[in-house]
């Protein structure tokens, strides 16, 4: 579809530490082929996985004629994370993903959070991410190990399930909106 020039562009990065299901959340929603920059993995250590992220994922979603989301994807490993400041230039809202069956990544994730409010105050959202999986922290529980404020949503994900990554993305959606409805 051709997005006219009073399209609002909406830019959303999504971030988080290593396998906590960036790629897969963009690649669910996508309405575009993802442009990724999935590299093999050479360390042994990182391994539970064959690709990973080295530069951004890219993705678009056209809600309607007024509005497209732009969702660009960070790296998760800290080698890469060079890339974090640079993508999240014009971005109107983050969304944190962790890896909830994962606890040796919840302080990374909470580092990673606060790098992106220091580059930029915008609305964010934390996706407990892996939700199906048996070993899955509960919301509630992982809201506690990251420290988060009552006000930051919390929202439990499957980032394969398009229904679950829409709900995340709404989410940050009508916060960003809120947010420029206010200025």
């Amino acid at each position: 579809m051709d997005t006219d020039a009073r399209a609002l562009t909406v830019k959303m990065v999504v971030t988080g530490p290593f396998n906590a299901g960036k790629t897969e959340f963009i690649q669910t929603v996508s309405e575009i082929d993802v442009v990724s920059t999935e590299r093999k993995i050479s360390s042994e250590a990182e391994r539970v996985k064959e690709t990973t992220t080295v530069a951004m994922d890219f993705g678009r979603i056209t809600v309607d004629d007024s509005l497209v989301l732009y969702l660009f994807g960070t790296p998760g490993q800290k080698r890469f994370d060079f890339m974090w400041e640079i993508l999240s230039e014009g971005m109107l809202g983050f969304i944190v993903m962790v890896d909830s069956t994962r606890p040796e990544t919840f302080q990374e994730a909470r580092n990673i959070m606060e790098a992106f409010r220091a580059f930029s105050p915008t609305p964010y959202v934390v996706a407990a991410s892996k939700q199906d999986l048996p070993d899955a922290w509960e919301v509630e529980d992982l809201r506690v190990a990251l420290r988060l404020d009552d006000g930051v949503p919390m929202l439990p994900c499957i980032s394969t399930d398009k229904e679950a990554v829409k709900t995340v993305l709404l989410q940050l959606l009508e916060n960003i909106l809120a947010e420029l409805e206010g200025q």
